[in-house]
């Protein structure tokens, strides 16, 4: 039976997600979950070594709760995911994760899913969890659940049938599931209700707290130039038109270089017009790029075009490119079109010989 998690058309969550910061919970949830001053958004930024993270998240709560949208939150973390591992196989797992010869590939931190669909396995969770954490394996349990009426709205409207109704109803059905997940529900380090979220704010959420933060793993930004005469790119989330500024290709000493020869770069940062836009370029993007991390976003393309995609565009884009690694960024820059106006202008003089 297929993972069980939110539409994006229908998903809601709770925006005020359960906190229990018992005993059982690490300093660095604790920390990330309840802190809401620049201290504590600090202090969750630590590295995961420094703030003893886990190595094994283990996902499990009721059917249509969310987590095949915390799955690809975790896949998105870096996260090795496995869903439905058998639990007679998890000790298993915990060697491909602590192997007993650390020179052999191993997998850095994993998140498992475990659901109603383990069925009679479930009595043997609280076993098991104990052997994976004497093993020495940091093990994370996250319950996700939501209100009867959240669940019986995303069945309905996802039009897609509960795994535990036997014929009852779907109300029946999902309070079944919730009595037979209580006792793994008891197990849980941290229980989130899901009720009121949406698929973006829960993965915001997981982000925020599993993730690596702000000091950490980096988003990665490629500049993309290009020429428009070539075609516009369909794959950018931000696109910059450059055909404004001063062009080399009409200086007959630059028209054979391109946008990373000395020459051109001097030409085009005597222009004010030039420095004034690439000031209010990078500004922009400065201003974006957290607003789009906050969002979940992972990867960032930035397209700068012209009219051949061999001067200006490919200058351009390699000052911002240079300005975000500087800012922290995992920025490149990529070059469609510089070596095609060269290619063409060569095809061109080549067919002209042949017609002679």
């Amino acid at each position: 039976m297929p993972r069980r998690g939110l539409s994006r058309a229908t998903a809601r969550f709770s925006a005020s997600e359960r906190r229990r910061a018992g005993r059982r919970t690490p300093g660095w949830l604790r920390q990330a979950t309840t802190g809401t001053g620049m201290a504590d958004k600090r202090e969750a930024g630590k590295s995961r070594a420094e703030a003893g993270a886990p190595d094994v998240v283990i996902i499990t709560g009721l059917s249509g709760s969310g987590m095949s949208s915390a799955t690809n939150a975790f896949e998105d973390l870096g996260y090795f995911c496995v869903d439905n591992l058998p639990l007679t196989l998890l000790p298993t797992f915990a060697r491909l994760v602590r192997p007993e010869d650390h020179n052999r590939p191993h997998i850095e931190r994993a998140a498992l899913v475990i659901d109603i669909r383990e069925g009679r396995f479930l009595r043997e969770f609280p076993a098991r969890l104990r052997e994976l954490r004497a093993s020495g394996l940091r093990a994370f349990v996250l319950f996700f659940e939501a209100s009867d009426e959240a669940l019986v709205r995303r069945f309905s409207e996802t039009r897609r049938p509960h795994p535990f109704d036997a014929g009852d109803g779907l109300l029946q059905s999902i309070r079944k599931e919730r009595e037979a997940m209580s006792d793994l529900r008891a197990h849980a380090d941290q229980v989130i209700d899901t009720s009121g979220h949406t698929v973006h704010t829960l993965r915001r959420l997981l982000v925020e707290r599993f993730g690596p933060g702000p000091d950490g793993a980096q988003m990665r930004v490629q500049v993309y130039s290009f020429g428009y005469k070539h075609g516009s790119p369909h794959d950018v989330d931000l696109l910059f038109d450059v055909r404004h500024l001063p062009n080399p290709h009409f200086v007959p000493e630059l028209r054979d270089l391109s946008g990373h020869d000395r020459r051109v770069v001097e030409f085009l940062n005597a222009s004010s017009e030039v420095k004034e836009t690439i000031r209010r370029f990078t500004e922009l993007i400065d201003y974006l790029l957290p607003l789009y991390k906050r969002e979940g976003k992972s990867y960032v393309t930035i397209g700068i075009g012209c009219t051949g995609g061999r001067h200006r565009s490919v200058m351009v884009a390699n000052q911002i490119a240079r300005h975000l690694r500087r800012a922290g960024y995992d920025a490149s820059a990529v070059h469609r079109d510089v070596g095609k106006t060269r290619r063409l202008r060569a095809e061109g003089g080549r067919r002209k010989a042949v017609k002679k």
